[in-house]
């Protein structure tokens, strides 16, 4: 119908004849991804399953559905390419809602692997020094990656070995939240190391928020024993009896009188 001919029928009818050869375009539909269900099941017969996962056996479609009416549970292919399909008896609203729960828990526990970057110099200072290993110390405690990197310049390219001394120094330094995952190696005129945490992220996650319960539980303690307290105070304060002041040579004199 797309021949030559046809051409010449489009040109000559104009508008009208565009507008019907789009329209006869055949177009893609939405595929769903969702189970056949129910009266949507098109074929004489199915496996079926009970809802306990017991096997029922090959049953006409008629019957499955009845089955699925009586037990008042939805009739769901779960294997549309067997031969016969395989059908279910099951609360699928139910089924639904499980799965996507399942699929929001593990999408909270899935873990992205992130890594940090700290960069030296061959003659760092010890303050400094200190100052990088604390941030390091810091990213493994978090369940990070961090990778190191060692930075020559001019004639620090000649003594490789000042780096290779430093990385092995920290490396040993936080052997205790982290283990060398990739050994030192030159690349151009830096020296890299990648450390790897001890602990899973989900697992420094934990602890990170059980130590902050922690601390907010004792702010809370300290301020609940501070104003325990101040009422106590107050009340030991009030329960004594007041004291009368006693009057002085001064209280027996007239104010009016002028003692200049």
């Amino acid at each position: 119908m797309c021949g030559g001919p046809f051409r010449y029928w489009v040109a000559a009818h104009g508008f009208g004849a565009v507008w019907l050869v789009n329209y006869l375009q055949p177009t893609g539909g939405h595929i769903s991804t969702e189970p056949r269900i129910n009266d949507r099941i098109r074929v004489p017969e199915v496996r079926l399953v009970g809802p306990a996962g017991e096997q029922v056996g090959i049953v006409r479609i008629e019957d499955a559905l009845r089955l699925a009416r009586e037990a008042e549970l939805d009739l769901v292919e779960v294997a549309p390419m067997a031969r016969p399909p395989v059908a279910k008896l099951m609360d699928y609203g139910k089924f639904k809602y499980e799965n996507a729960q399942k699929a929001r828990e593990s999408r909270r526990n899935q873990t992205n692997t992130v890594i940090k970057e700290m960069k030296l110099r061959p003659k760092i200072d010890s303050h400094d020094y200190e100052t990088k290993k604390g941030h390091v110390v810091r990213f493994l405690k978090a369940g990070d990656k961090v990778k190191i990197t060692i930075m020559f310049r001019g004639r620090e390219q000649s003594r490789p070995e000042l780096g290779y001394n430093l990385l092995k120094r920290l490396a040993s330094d936080v052997d205790e939240f982290g283990f060398v995952e990739s050994a030192p190696k030159q690349d151009g005129r830096n020296m890299l190391m990648v450390l790897g945490p001890l602990k899973k992220k989900t697992e420094a996650r934990a602890e990170i928020k059980a130590e902050r319960d922690r601390r907010a539980a004792e702010r809370l303690a300290d301020a609940q024993a501070e104003r325990t307290e101040q009422a106590d105070r107050r009340a030991q304060a009030a329960a004594q009896p007041a004291t009368k002041k006693r009057r002085g040579p001064a209280d027996n004199l007239d104010p009016d009188i002028d003692l200049s």
